[in-house]
């Protein structure tokens, strides 16, 4: 695989297991004239697995401005650079989002070649509703600025995403009942790694087992919103079928009544159609 020049590429590495990398990843970093790195030690733990050696510079929160005005001379010049992360894909929550803003302000093309991401995964595992979430990332530890984004979320309807370290692990969970209450949750943690665990219930459940255990690893936690809790996902569809039902028995296409139910409700079509297909049957 050749790599344009003058062109940075956003790279998605494994977020634990290694087999998750894939072979366009590793061909990208093979043949890109350098690597912009948020830890260089970890990515170069990576590319010594992965057989590869490569130039690094290094570009994490604390010099990112001052490395992306190098790493944009560098590409004005015609070299092609990969930006990673730790883990993960970069620049989601991460400083590399300034440096694709910057390549974008100079009319520097970006390519994205996906990988796994820890938040996408959380959530899919979660077993919570997955049509509408937020990612909220790492809540702050300056307690003004946590308690304003806490209060942001008490009515969002959206499922909400946060990262975690272990050692604050116990304290969000405290916060996110005083702020959110005791709504349902998934607790994810060291997601395709050994040791991965997901455990599912309320936050108190959550509360109350680490008071017995200490946290260990990485973790993303995943909490329902109120209005749009599973269960009621659940009970909101089987209604909106029934109202399918009503029109097609007056006339109308299964097809046709599914669309029409979807516009009211906000419910995909698919999904009332395929109950009230289920229905009929």
């Amino acid at each position: 695989m050749e790599v344009k020049q003058g062109c940075l590429y956003v790279v998605g590495t494994p977020i634990g297991n290694l087999s998750d990398i894939s072979e366009r990843a590793v061909e990208t970093l093979k043949n890109v004239d350098f690597i912009a790195a948020e830890d260089t030690r970890v990515s170069g733990i990576l590319l010594s697995r992965l057989g590869l050696k490569k130039k690094f510079t290094s570009c994490h929160a604390h010099n990112i401005v001052s490395k992306s005005g190098e790493i944009i001379k560098r590409l004005k010049s015609g070299d092609s650079c990969a930006v990673v992360t730790d883990a993960g894909m970069p620049c989601i929550s991460d400083p590399g989002e300034f440096l694709v803003r910057l390549c974008g302000e100079n009319d520097i093309p970006v390519y994205v070649v996906p990988g796994a991401c820890a938040l996408t995964a959380a959530l899919a595992v979660s077993g919570l509703d997955t049509r509408r979430f937020s990612f909220e990332g790492f809540l702050s530890v300056v307690k003004k600025q946590r308690t304003t984004h806490l209060e942001s979320l008490k009515n969002s309807p959206y499922t909400l995403i946060f990262y975690e370290a272990p050692h604050k692990l116990r304290n969000t969970l405290a916060d996110l009942r005083t702020f959110l209450g005791d709504r349902r949750i998934a607790v994810c943690r060291e997601l395709t790694k050994l040791y991965e665990e997901v455990l599912r219930g309320r936050i108190s459940d959550m509360i109350a087992l680490y008071e017995e255990k200490s946290p260990k690893g990485e973790y993303v936690l995943v909490v329902a919103s109120e209005e749009t809790d599973f269960a009621e996902s659940a009970t909101d569809l089987k209604q909106a079928s029934k109202s399918a039902l009503e029109l097609h028995h007056s006339g109308m296409g299964l097809s046709e009544a599914a669309k029409t139910v979807s516009a009211q409700t906000g419910l995909k079509k698919s999904d009332i159609y395929r109950e009230t297909a289920k229905i009929i049957k």
